[in-house]
């Protein structure tokens, strides 16, 4: 069978950090707060060289303090994240890291002057995760799969507004609306979400019982999911809106499914190929053979030429995984192995000395039962 050529890494996110390849999360954040805060565009402004070490450095973080992304990197490198649809972070995730370690991202929108602060208002849904296992056939041939999930909905008796019917809405006292607060310590002037709102900006005079004034309820739901022929073990799955429901109007986030696929009992697959493993006696070996095959399409027969060697593959094309986005087909291959049986009657003995002295092959004769015994009591 062949092997999976292993990936090379285009990018040293370690390297970038400046960590070993065992450091854990603590040692991870501490080093990409250093070079954040030495590459920050604020603090080097004008200078291009910044932004580009600023971008490096937080996207070595966003892998290496993710256990998922990390695995996939260590295991396949930047191609491996690639290949699950991993295109590298945007702004807003970069500063969004980068205010995290500073206890929030208001503080940071303070001190730097925006990019990952968040003010109250409408607030986009909860992106959710479902891990799904499928069977080998499923994720070659494709399927759809009901599954059951709970997330945040839309309050039916609201409708979202957090408030109780007939009751009003009015501007937050405590922060005037804005959703945040402002505090001055030294030089910097902090923002943070309001404690009385918790970023809305509103104060509700009655608020809805079904939801406790939240505007979103969990429900329980059945979920759809169309898995594309293809997908392999770890693919993951994006539906657009399938996850918890935003605040005051806003979308809903994604439902990411990933994706688990169990081994087949006798195939293997290698990228769009698909591997069995047939064993063959001697004879079909040296004379050819028809063979029956058992493939994902059902059984299929196979020419075995004559003067077949072990290890020799017959293909059948098009048989083997559809390549996601194409009508491009792998192969089905079969990989021949021969048996050589080890007990021959005399007649076959006969038989095989005699084909082998006609191909001008040496062999040891066989011993006669008397000189068996001989050798046996001379031990």
């Amino acid at each position: 069978m062949p092997h999976a050529n292993e990936k090379k890494m285009a990018k040293d996110y370690y390297e970038i950090l400046g960590v070993s390849k065992d450091a854990d999360e603590k040692e991870i954040k501490k080093a990409y707060r250093k070079l954040a805060m030495q590459w920050h565009p604020d603090h080097n402004q004008g200078n291009p060289e910044a932004e580009t070490k600023f971008k490096e450095c937080s996207e070595a973080y966003e892998v290496l303090s993710d256990p998922e992304k990390r695995q996939i990197y260590d295991q396949y490198g930047e191609e491996g994240l690639k290949g699950q649809g991993y295109a590298g972070p945007n702004m807003n995730d970069i500063f969004a890291h980068f205010g995290d370690l500073f206890g929030g991202g208001d503080i940071f929108s303070s001190l730097f002057g925006g990019g990952g602060g968040r003010s109250g208002g409408p607030m986009q849904g909860d992106d959710l995760r479902y891990d799904l296992e499928i069977s080998f056939e499923e994720a070659v041939k494709g399927t759809q799969k009901d599954i059951s999930l709970t997330r945040y909905e839309e309050c039916d008796e609201c409708h979202g507004s957090g408030a109780a019917p007939g009751s009003k809405k009015s501007e937050c006292p405590t922060c005037h609306g804005r959703g945040r607060v402002q505090m001055q310590q030294g030089f910097f002037a902090i923002q943070t979400t309001c404690p009385q709102c918790h970023g809305e900006g509103v104060k509700i005079d009655k608020p809805c019982t079904h939801c406790d004034g939240k505007g979103r309820v969990a429900q329980k739901r059945t979920v759809a999911v169309k898995i594309p022929a293809g997908v392999n073990d770890g693919s993951r799955l994006r539906l657009r809106g399938e996850g918890g429901a935003g605040t005051q109007g806003a979308p809903a986030g994604d439902l990411y499914v990933f994706l688990s696929v169990k081994p087949h009992k006798t195939i293997q697959r290698e990228g769009l190929d698909l591997y069995i493993e047939e064993h063959i006696h001697v004879a079909q070996a040296i004379l050819g053979c028809e063979l029956e095959v058992d493939t994902l399409d059902g059984p299929q027969k196979i020419e075995v030429p004559a003067g077949t060697q072990p290890g020799d593959i017959v293909k059948i094309k098009g048989a083997g995984v559809p390549k996601l986005g194409s009508d491009q087909k792998g192969d089905f291959v079969v990989v021949l192995q021969i048996d050589i049986p080890k007990n021959l009657s005399k007649s076959e003995r006969e038989h095989i000395e005699a084909f082998a002295k006609s191909q001008g092959v040496e062999f040891v004769p066989e011993k006669s039962f008397f000189q068996k015994i001989k050798d046996k009591l001379s031990e």
